[in-house]
This record gives structure tokens, C-alpha cells and sequence, in this order.
């Protein structure tokens, strides 16, 4: 039998069992560089995205503390004849921006933890909590969480973090960009001070580094860069096209039967909505998924992609990173986003697993800064491609404008006009306009009441004829 590369970072042998089956040959770089000195109890500073393999880097040395944790505390337990089953106690803590990417690293714990008596539950918002605190209840030895849920089972009473020997904070500056950081450090108050530490984060803004600086102690930093991971394996095209033509193009595009798996990412909810209906209604089978979708539509968004049901996927910046299938074909950027990371991020749902993958961008004239940013950003220049809507532009503008001009000419009223037409509507004579005799009325009498009424007397004869009539 020939000995795993993953033996030799010091993993235990139903670790490396399950490793094996699930067909991991060799470690990706920042798994290479960290899974050993987190096995050392060091905390640790990674700048890396999703795809670049940080879940197994930071869940395998977590799943075997806790693993020879719980074998050393049973044959203790034999040794002193306690018979007592035993209830496991929260000792790791996961938490990560958004629904989709918890529910991956808990899909990836459960996994790799297969032959490990380790247990885990995963606590998001959306949908009601009484399965998770059912969960909490029985007691389990992991938590992956969203910020926002979690707060709430603490201050409702039902989590409690004392023991936490091992925590996790992912996609450190999605959480940022969230307005998660205010969260995190009430999540950190209610941790106990001597812990393992480990900080994901695609990029390194200052409120980041200044948590890295106040929660890790002398940790160490591994820094793998987009470039090295994606890029290369990934074909990126740009068209220089304006918004109206967009959509046109992207039918042209999605016509294409290599087109087996494609995610279109949009800059808003309300866009990828609409995005989405006018695929459906084209007789493309498309799924929508952003952060105003109910858990369970998300989900079942998620499924119909993954299991081939649903060949296109629309989503927003937010979902981007919470998404990870191994056989995305091609990627759409249908606007560019203004972080040039974000792109990154956008792009990474392609060539995974070693394959290549296709990204389109749609490059309007106001998007022109985007795109020198993300090419000085990646070192490297997009390939403009050509598209038959470039000669389009030009005369849509004019024949529009003449539309325009002749709308204006019809709509205004001419100043000095001797012709008895109108261009205005004619009004009804009947039943707008007084008749001649109430005038003349109301000239006579300009000061007095309008009916010109001072006495009884007058008033009798005036409402005399108001009387009925038998």
C-alpha cells in the first residue's frame, strides 16, 4: 500500500482513511503549510479564498484534538469502571458569514469525521430554531454558525462557549463588508482567553488586521494568493458592450450547449430577480439565489443546480462565496463588480477540483474604471472579445434621439400660433364651461352674495321653484 502524502502532516489513521476514499492524492498548498503547525496548537493568520482547500486545512486538525480527546477521557472512564455515557460538550466554534458556506463546512466536517465519534451541529437564521436548539441540547462537540443566530441562543441561554478550545472565524471580510465585525466581538467576550485561534480572510483591510492583532497570539501567517490557485486555469473574456445590448448577448451566449453549468452574478437582489424571470419565461430552466431568499428557497435553488436540474444559477456578490460545485462550467459577469476581489471570488466558482473553467464579463462604458482596477489587481490582461452588437450602439442613439425630438415637438404648445387648430384636446363646451346667463349673474353682482339673495322675501321666491310637484 502506498503511504498518503497526508501521513506524513501527522494526521491520524481515520482521518487519512477517510481522505482516501474521498480520492485526496495530494495537499493543496495551504492545507501543506498549515496542517502541521495546527496540530502544534499554533494559532494561525490565512489569506486565502474559497477553493484554495482552507476547509479540510482548518476542520482535520480540529476533528483529531477533539477525536484523542474523547478516546483519552473513555479509557479513563474504564479504567475507573464508569459506565455513564457520555455528553458531549461545545470545545470548536465555526463561524461563517453566510447560510451556505456553514452548511458546506458542516457537509465537509461530517465527512471528513465519518469515522470519528465527533459530533457537530450548524446554527443559521432563516428558519425556525427548534431543531437547533434540540441539537444543542443533546450536546455536540463542534458549532458552525452565522453570527446573528448564534447571538440569540446565547442570550436565549442555550449555547454556552465556556469550554471552547478552538475557534474559527471565516471570510473575515465578508464579515466586514456585512457589518458582522460588531458581532464577532460579542461572540469573543462570552470565549474563554486561552484558546486556538485560526483568521480567514481573502484580503486584508484594517478592521481586520486590527482583530487578527487583538485575538491571535504569535500566529502563523500563510498567504495564498488568488493568482496562484484560479487564475491560470481560468479563460477570461471581456465585451465591451452597453447596457441595453446586454441582455441580447447573454441569450446569444447561453444558446451554446457548453454551457452545462453557468453562474450569472448581478450587482442587485432586484436585478437577479429579474435576471432570473426573463430566463424562465425564455424557456431556460434558471434559479435565483440572494440574500433576501427564504433558507429553504436557497436550498432548493442550490439542489436543482448541483443536481443538473437547473443549468443556470443567478446570484448576488454575498452568495458568491457560499457557493462551491466542482463541475461549474462557465461563469457571467453580467455587471462588474467594483472590487476588484470580488471578481475573484466570482470567478473562483469555476475550475475547481484541477479542471478549467470559461469567465464572460459585459463591460459597459461606466464599468471602464472596474476593469483596469481588476487587471492591475490580477496582473494580467482580459481578452476583449468581439460581439455582434458593437456597430448597434451608434444607431440606436440617433434613432432614439429623433424619436425624442419628435415627442417634444408633438407634446409643446406653439407660443405665437394664428391657426384656429388646437393642439391641445378639446374640452366638452357643456361640461365645463358656465353658461352666459350665470355670467352675466356673477358681472352684475361682484360684491354680493353670488345669487344676489339679501332678504326673506327673495328667498322665498328663489327657492320657490325647489318645491315638489304632486
Amino acid at each position: 500500500m502506498v503511504e498518503s502524502p497526508f501521513l506524513k502532516l501527522g494526521l491520524i489513521s481515520p482521518l487519512e482513511k477517510r481522505l482516501i476514499e474521498k480520492k485526496y492524492s495530494n495537499p493543496t498548498p495551504i492545507q501543506e503549510k498549515t496542517i502541521s503547525k495546527l496540530l502544534e496548537g499554533n494559532d494561525l493568520l490565512g489569506i486565502a479564498q474559497t477553493g484554495s482547500g482552507k476547509t479540510a486545512a482548518f476542520s482535520l486538525p480540529i476533528l483529531q484534538h477533539i477525536s484523542l480527546d474523547i478516546m483519552k477521557k473513555k479509557s479513563d472512564k474504564i479504567q475507573n469502571g464508569h459506565k455513564e455515557k457520555r455528553k458531549p460538550i461545545p470545545r470548536a466554534l465555526i463561524v461563517a458569514p453566510t447560510r451556505e458556506l456553514a452548511l458546506q463546512i458542516g457537509k465537509s466536517i461530517e465527512s471528513y469525521g465519518q469515522y470519528t465519534s465527533v459530533s457537530h451541529t450548524v446554527i443559521y437564521g432563516g428558519i425556525k430554531q427548534l431543531y437547533q436548539v434540540a441539537a444543542l441540547t443533546r450536546g455536540v462537540d463542534i458549532i458552525i454558525a452565522t453570527p446573528g443566530r448564534l447571538l440569540d441562543l446565547i442570550q436565549q441561554g442555550y449555547v454556552d462557549l465556556e469550554n471552547i478550545s478552538h475557534l474559527v472565524l471565516d471570510e473575515a471580510d465578508l464579515m466586514l463588508d456585512m457589518g458582522f465585525i460588531k458581532d464577532i466581538e460579542k461572540i469573543l467576550k462570552n470565549l474563554p482567553f486561552k484558546k486556538q485561534t485560526m483568521l480567514f480572510s481573502a484580503t486584508m483591510p484594517e478592521e481586520v488586521s486590527k482583530l487578527a492583532k487583538n485575538i491571535l497570539n504569535n500566529p502563523i501567517r500563510v498567504d495564498v494568493t488568488p493568482k496562484k490557485i484560479i487564475l491560470d486555469q481560468i479563460k477570461q473574456y471581456v465585451y465591451l458592450i452597453d447596457t441595453q445590448n446586454k441582455m441580447n448577448l447573454l441569450f446569444d451566449l447561453l444558446k451554446s450547449k457548453k454551457m452545462t453549468h453557468t453562474i450569472i452574478f448581478r450587482k442587485t437582489k432586484r436585478g437577479a430577480n429579474y435576471l432570473g424571470q426573463k430566463l424562465h419565461r425564455s424557456g431556460f430552466r434558471a434559479e435565483t439565489i440572494h440574500g433576501d431568499k427564504t433558507q429553504s428557497a436557497r436550498q432548493r435553488a442550490l439542489r436543482q443546480f448541483e443536481k443538473g436540474r437547473a443549468r443556470i444559477l443567478v446570484a448576488t456578490d454575498v452568495a458568491a462565496r457560499g457557493i462551491d460545485f466542482s463541475r461549474v462550467s462557465h461563469v457571467i459577469n453580467y455587471e462588474l463588480p467594483n472590487i476588484p476581489e470580488n471578481y475573484i471570488h466570482r470567478i473562483g466558482r469555476t475550475a475547481r477540483a484541477g479542471s478549467e473553467g470559461i469567465a464572460y464579463s459585459f463591460c459597459d462604458v461606466s464599468e471602464m474604471s472596474f476593469l483596469r482596477n481588476i487587471e492591475k489587481k490580477s496582473k494580467q490582461k482580459i481578452q476583449i472579445s468581439p460581439h455582434s452588437y458593437e456597430n448597434q450602439k451608434k444607431t440606436e442613439v440617433k434613432t432614439d434621439n429623433f424619436k425624442k425630438n419628435q415627442k417634444k415637438i408633438k407634446s409643446t404648445k406653439p407660443a405665437n400660433s394664428t391657426s384656429k387648430e388646437k393642439t391641445w384636446p378639446k374640452r366638452n363646451k357643456r361640461r365645463f364651461e358656465k353658461p352666459q346667463q350665470e355670467k352675466k349673474s356673477e358681472q352684475s353682482t361682484p360684491n354680493k352674495n353670488k345669487r344676489g339673495i339679501n332678504t326673506p322675501k327673495e328667498k322665498k321666491k328663489f327657492f320657490s321653484h325647489k318645491k315638489k310637484k304632486f
